[in-house]
């Protein structure tokens, strides 16, 4: 499989090169030349198999670099050694008003995030190896709170890399941070940005694209990757887990290829709901796709009038991960549903980097409509939708996939077509506890976030990971911060390349 830059079509590279690089030179994102098919008799072949056996045979389709025995390793290291809490590594739960929840946060840090961070690693360092570089791995990571910590456990003391993590100060929930400041290895560096999520991604992608910093790195063996979703090698295990998700719908007798379903993602940077759209693509038969956003509604809107406006107020929220208004992979989408237009992409994105918007053609408008639905819900809402949900099926949501719930149920009360609704759970409650205390009717009454969670646990019944738990002994290892147009400068110190 060859993958081409968005920003370049005439530039193309291997998987392991495009999972080792991260990102194009060029500012672009790796993108496969082509989306594999399957069939009915593929889907039924997946029955009966672990997920961690489904995701190699899936990830073979997109990785032809890698051998079936060095995928298998991948995938037997990441899943099924023990890091995560359940067997199955994604659950699937049912509301009582048949709304089906993916649970994606069975993993270390307790988010969705783990699921891709836990084998991009292993994929990472194989891929090193195969593009030849003889040079230290440098992973640079921008966070609205849940990729840092999933990218730092996995990344911890994995030899030949370091990793550097930026999160915006006061752009994510106290266990978030605690969950960064004091994560362990010798090779983790965490930094805190005065600024939003988007000052910390356009900082990384400078750095990234920076011909100077670039020399650096070279001078001193050094070399850049990402961990974030603009990394294909992170994108890709997104993409399993959806058609994982059908397989077991199959099992189960909840679809049929001929009846189909639909999902609704809660989603900011657009990765998670990108990953359904492939998943789509290659012969899942997602009839519509929901996004779901907070009140940073830069997507809504772009979704409903074909506008990517990010010159707007931004807001921090109870759901922070989906506080932002650049979606990365939103790129990819429009590359491929221009037909692979590389000068169109590089048009609308140079205008959002110059002046903050682009508006895409009404015919394209009309065919993005066609798949993709979208709705955003402000604290109030998202806050009533736990409460409610815990009140209907005394079962706890965390903030963001809340903000899906409510999604889904409004998409099905509007549409004419019952489907079956499968909605992306991306986290863990008890890592927004406070919000979730609140809308469950508890009173937040101490700082202490831990004796808020003592308090979510008594008021809802359900357990204190484990994961989380155990940080409230943990020393606090990282208490750096910086402005943004200082975090090139603080790159160079960490690294010792000044």
């Amino acid at each position: 499989m060859i993958y081409h830059s968005t920003r370049n079509s005439a530039l193309s590279v291997s998987s392991a090169e495009a999972i080792a690089q991260g990102i194009s030179a060029d500012g672009g994102l790796f993108v496969p030349e082509s989306v594999p098919e399957l069939t009915a008799a593929d889907f039924e072949a997946l029955k009966g198999l672990s997920y961690a056996e489904r995701a190699a045979r899936l990830f073979a389709l997109y990785l032809t670099d890698f051998t079936e025995d060095e995928l298998r390793e991948c995938t037997h290291n990441a899943y099924e050694t023990g890091s995560f809490e359940t067997p199955n590594v994604q659950e699937l739960a049912t509301l009582a008003d048949g709304t089906m929840l993916l649970e994606l946060w069975h993993g270390p840090t307790c988010a969705f995030k783990d699921m891709a961070l836990q084998i991009l690693p292993h994929f990472l360092t194989r891929a090193v190896k195969k593009t030849g570089i003889d040079r230290e791995v440098v992973i640079l990571t921008a966070t609205s709170g849940d990729t840092g910590k999933a990218a730092l456990a996995g990344f911890q003391d994995v030899p030949g890399t370091k990793i550097m993590v930026f999160y915006p100060e006061d752009g994510v929930s106290s266990m978030q941070k605690r969950q960064m400041q004091t994560q362990e290895g010798e090779n983790v560096r965490v930094c805190a940005v005065r600024g939003n999520f988007d000052d910390c991604q356009n900082g990384v992608k400078a750095i990234f694209t920076d011909p100077e910093m670039q020399a650096s790195l070279d001078e001193n063996g050094l070399q850049f990757s990402s961990a974030n979703s603009i990394n294909w090698g992170r994108l890709v295990p997104q993409i399993v887990y959806y058609v994982s998700a059908y397989v077991t719908m199959l099992e189960k007798g909840i679809t049929d290829e001929e009846q189909g379903f639909a999902v609704t993602v809660p989603t900011g940077n657009f990765g998670n709901i990108l990953a359904a759209w492939y998943a789509k693509q290659m012969g899942v038969p997602i009839r519509h796709l929901v996004c779901a956003s907070n009140i940073n509604n830069v997507l809504t809107d772009f979704i409903n009038t074909g506008v990517y406006d990010r010159n707007r107020a931004f807001h921090a929220t109870v759901s922070p991960s989906m506080d932002i208004l650049i979606s990365s992979n939103l790129e990819r989408l429009l590359y491929h549903m221009t037909g692979n237009d590389d000068a169109q992409i590089r048009e609308w994105f140079g205008a959002l980097k110059q002046t903050g918007r682009y508006e895409v053609p009404v015919e394209l408008m009309h065919r993005i409509q066609a798949e993709f639905s979208a709705a955003y819900y402000d604290d109030a809402a998202t806050k009533a939708t736990i409460g409610a949900v815990f009140a209907e099926n005394g079962y706890l949501s965390d903030t963001h996939t809340a903000v899906g719930i409510a999604a889904a149920r409004d998409f099905t009360a509007k549409s004419a077509e019952k489907l079956p609704m499968l909605v992306a759970s991306t986290a863990n409650p008890y890592k927004f506890g406070a919000a979730v205390l609140e809308a469950i009717g508890g009173t937040v009454g101490a700082d202490d976030e831990y004796a808020v969670l003592d308090a979510l646990r008594k008021r809802s019944g359900m357990a204190i990971p484990k994961a989380l738990a155990e940080l409230k002994n943990k020393e606090v290892r990282f208490t750096d911060s910086v402005h943004r147009e200082d975090m090139p400068e603080y790159v160079r110190v960490r690294l010792g390349i000044e």
